[in-house]
């Protein structure tokens, strides 16, 4: 892997497990509450798709399994329409997408 894919996954892993860190043990509820959780867990994910910004396509020909495009919409959607982020969206990414994603990363790797 390249030096510069290798940093871009090391960084995407950092903010990954930030954010599970971050929400370990909460319920939905506890999450919402929290307005500082919440805004360190949507600034994580906005840094996700920062980082994919300028590689996605290359990103996506050297490693398809991995979600790139998902990552780069979900920084627009946040920079652009912050108001309008839907929690229960955000709230399933942590629970249900960011744990598959964190095996994948760390699977291309390994390669």
């Amino acid at each position: 892997m390249a030096d510069k894919y290798r940093v871009i996954f090391q960084k995407l892993l950092g903010y990954l497990q930030k954010t599970l860190g971050y929400c370990e043990g909460k319920t939905f509820d506890g999450f919402i509450a929290d307005s500082m959780l919440v805004e360190a867990c949507v600034f994580n994910l906005s840094q996700m798709g920062e980082l994919v910004r300028l590689y996605v396509e290359e990103l996506r020909e050297l490693h398809p399994g991995i979600p790139w495009h998902s990552m780069y919409n979900l920084r627009n959607r946040i920079v652009h329409d912050y108001d309008g982020i839907d929690f229960y969206m955000i709230w399933d990414i942590i629970q249900q997408d960011l744990p598959e994603l964190q095996e994948k990363l760390k699977g291309e790797m390994d390669v």
